[in-house]
């Protein structure tokens, strides 16, 4: 079918012409069980890399619940071993407590931010000590211009300058590069190509993000005309001016260790220390 060769060749093109990662990297996904890191899963694991799974399971009721039960059937079925973890685990609470203890103190957290903060901690911490190389993120071109556009209205420049193919724009022995091989492809397009070969997920978002700042620029976005074009127009400008940011933006002459998990991080006590602390 041609539009499943194209949408492969867009991948493999990503990860070659970004130098993702290579056959000898070990190489872990993060999984959500949702369409876009499913997708990204198979792919890597259809194109011969050495590839494992990685799920922070948030415990959000039936929604985890299905997503949880539908990738362990995905990897048992192709055969890739997959890894399991929870905020519970790690921090004593799942998400839906932590939000409430924090909102509780704040009514204006963001619980996107929260779930974003710790569950990149958790998968740095766990994917160094499994011993892997890189890890992937199923984020999507849609998802990238979302990014940049809020990062553009809230003027915050130092967190535009860690987006591209290739996450981040520090470089530490205890970081595990991050990168996005379906970092051109449309949500659209994943959502289809999932549906022609019939994976098992869910298509809903996840119903924390209903009043969230990203699903109002998503609704912006989608709303224009040619939202496809621009959506692309936005994401190859920034990619112009990417280089001149991370330069601008480079903190690993700053870098720290967290004074309370050890972890690097550009101040004193990391992102995820800060939020645990609020919860004690």
């Amino acid at each position: 079918m041609k539009f499943i060769v194209e949408f492969e060749n867009r991948v493999k093109k990503t990860i070659k012409d970004n130098k993702l990662f290579s056959k000898k990297d070990r190489i872990l996904v993060a999984c959500s069980g949702g369409k876009d890191s499913t997708v990204a899963l198979y792919l890597l694991n259809k194109f011969g890399y050495n590839v494992e799974g990685l799920i922070v399971d948030l415990e959000i009721g039936n929604y985890s619940k299905i997503n949880l039960e539908n990738i362990r059937k995905f990897c048992s079925v192709h055969n890739i071993k997959l890894h399991e973890t929870s905020f519970r685990e790690d921090f004593g609470y799942n998400k839906c407590n932590i939000e409430h203890i924090l909102r509780l103190k704040d009514p204006k957290v963001n619980s996107c931010s929260i779930c974003g903060v710790l569950r990149r901690s958790m998968l740095n911490k766990k994917s160094r000590e499994l011993g892997f190389d890189k890890i992937v993120t199923g984020h999507n071109l849609d998802d990238e211009a979302q990014a940049i556009l809020m990062n553009f209205f809230r003027n915050t420049m130092s967190l535009q300058s860690r987006l591209g193919p290739v996450s981040g724009n520090v470089k530490d022995k205890k970081f595990t590069p991050r990168v996005k091989p379906l970092y051109f492809c449309f949500e659209e397009d994943i959502k289809k190509y999932s549906q022609i070969l019939k994976f098992e997920v869910l298509y809903d978002r996840c119903p924390c993000i209903v009043n969230s700042y990203r699903n109002k620029v998503r609704d912006l976005l989608n709303g224009l005309p040619n939202s496809r074009d621009v959506k692309e127009n936005i994401v190859d400008n920034f990619l112009e001016i990417s280089p001149k940011l991370k330069k601008q933006h480079n903190i690993n002459t700053g870098l720290l260790s967290c004074t309370v998990c050890g972890e690097p991080s550009s101040s004193g006590v990391c992102g995820s220390c800060h939020i645990i602390k609020k919860l004690n």
